[in-house]
């Protein structure tokens, strides 16, 4: 016991050293400014019923962009795209309707008993007969297309798989391990696709689980950038998932199944890919039509480096009210806007008490970071400041949670991910700033190359990063409320997400008034 208390007592020791060292009161004064009950406040708005999920293009995102506009103005921040705080970012929205579905007779409903993507115009195909191309795989080992037409037809493929021999091993790696064919369906698709088919009907163990856990999002209108890139998204092959239960009664006027067929490929070894009598009506097509949602920017001019900037972002959307439901996105990205926020807070006081940064700062939350990057990717395409100037990003995103590995452990954590990844420098700034201010566990397992969630691409700094600026990625990680409707503000810790702030704040200060600019003197994956 007394071996434990002189242990504590001596790492207690060590951290007051080393919140000694350095400490700049001015910089703690200013700190003190980003605090629980202000963050409260903005969250409790940002993720209310009135806001409805922040969706991108619904008038709850509108909302947001407005409330954000708001406050940057009563800060003082300057608005630099042409005197407004709005950046309007031109997007897309495809929306893709099926209006039958019949198999032999029987009528099945779009999001409800199987899912359809894709695009192209209104199309109606009556099929009397359709292409079974088996795992839809070509290898030099196995081909299911060799020899087969399918051009402006309809195919019917397992998504799912691959075959296999009697001692159940690859018929592709000659061993247990799968084939690329069998990991990626992607791959599959691509192969399909190329053959240019006018309608693929893909069979999954899994679409009653896909239907249940996504739900609304396997059906709802696809956003994206309005650009010439999109009409390869408008005119992509219609994908129809469907069960095995619908696959059977598809085949059951040929008198085979969907097993009979995976059995006999197995017992042979060789593909059953041939044409199949079938009673199929369906009638898909997309449509699509173009509007903007805005990235909301407020600037705070520095002194003699103001030409050099900081940025610091957030994504302000979430996924909106869905079917009546409304997914609140408190954690997701409630929290990290209202980082933002609090930081602009911070700096603007500290400049009207004539300690502004010597380098400019952009606070930036963007939209429609949950359709895919596009906010950020759209400003990294137009910046309002030359990508040139911009020193470093930080970007907050789910700052306000504790994650599954650390719920039963430390909570006093934050994952800082891709701090090294361009810079050497950035890194320890930021690991300085924490074991002066904030003495928390940097957490870095996002940071490894082989991370299977590859969480370091899924958020706005990439678009920054990828243009080689310097960036951090603050999170605090997934939990199971993740895309969920129970993403709510009582769940919330606003102590942890004022010290991530702070810790971001803090990191952005030393980058903003220190002589020189950032080094970029890498390139990690």
């Amino acid at each position: 016991m007394k071996h434990t208390l002189s242990v504590v007592f001596l790492i207690s020791a060590l951290c007051g050293c080393i919140k000694g060292q350095n400490h700049d009161p001015l910089q703690q004064k200013y700190a003190t400014e980003i605090n629980p009950e202000s963050a409260k406040k903005h969250l409790s708005i940002l993720a209310s019923a009135e806001f409805e999920g922040r969706g991108t293009g619904e008038p709850g995102g509108e909302k947001a962009a407005a409330y954000i506009a708001a406050e940057f103005k009563k800060l003082g921040l300057t608005a630099p795209v042409e005197g407004s705080y709005f950046q309007p970012v031109k997007l897309v929205r495809t929306r893709f309707d099926v209006g039958e579905f019949t198999i032999a007779g029987q009528s099945f409903h779009n999001g409800k008993d199987f899912y359809f993507i894709g695009g192209g115009p209104e199309t109606h195909v009556q099929a009397r007969d359709l292409v079974f191309i088996g795992y839809g795989i070509s290898d030099e080992k196995y081909d299911d297309l060799k020899g087969i037409d399918i051009e402006g037809k309809v195919v019917l493929v397992l998504s799912e798989g691959e075959p296999k021999d009697a001692k159940g091993k690859s018929l592709i790696t000659g061993m247990d391990t799968p084939s690329d064919w069998a990991t990626s369906n992607t791959k599959r698709l691509q192969n399909i696709t190329s053959k240019k088919p006018k309608l693929i009907i893909a069979v999954s163990n899994t679409v009653h689980e896909s239907l249940t856990r996504f739900g609304y999002r396997l059906t709802q209108p696809r956003i994206a950038l309005d650009d010439d890139k999109n009409q390869a998204v408008a005119t992509a092959t219609p994908v129809a998932t469907i069960g095995k239960e619908m696959a059977n009664l598809l085949l059951a006027k040929t008198g085979t199944s969907v097993d009979k067929l995976v059995t006999k490929i197995d017992a042979t070894q060789k593909s059953q890919s041939g044409i199949y009598n079938v009673d199929l009506n369906t009638s898909f097509g997309s449509k699509t039509e173009p509007f903007t949602s805005d990235n909301v920017l407020g600037y705070l001019e520095g002194t003699d480096l103001k030409d050099e900037l900081l940025v610091i972002t957030a994504h302000y959307d979430h996924e909106g009210n869905q079917n009546g439901v409304i997914y609140y996105g408190a954690d997701d990205n409630g929290s990290g806007t209202t980082g933002v926020l609090e930081i602009a807070r911070a700096f603007a006081k500290a400049k009207s008490e004539g300690h502004g940064p010597r380098r400019s700062i952009l606070f930036m939350t963007v939209t429609a970071e949950e359709k895919g990057l596009l906010g950020s990717n759209y400003y990294s395409r137009h910046p309002v400041f030359p990508l040139e100037n911009t020193v470093v990003n930080l970007n907050t995103d789910m700052i306000g949670r504790i994650d599954d590995k650390h719920l039963n452990g430390n909570h006093n954590y934050v994952h800082a991910i891709g701090s090294d990844k361009l810079s050497s420098e950035l890194k320890a700034i930021n690991e300085k700033a924490n074991a002066v201010y904030t003495q928390m566990e940097l957490d870095y397992m996002y940071d490894d190359p082989k991370d299977p969630m590859r969480i370091y691409y899924r958020s706005d700094q990439y678009n920054f990063a990828k243009h080689g600026i310097p960036v951090i990625f603050y999170f605090s990680g997934l939990h199971p409320d993740y895309h969920t409707p129970a993403d709510t503000v009582d769940k919330i810790n606003f102590e942890l997400l004022c010290k991530r702030a702070r810790l971001a704040f803090h990191t952005a200060w030393e980058i903003a008034n220190r002589d020189k600019r950032l080094v970029v003197d890498s390139n990690k994956e």
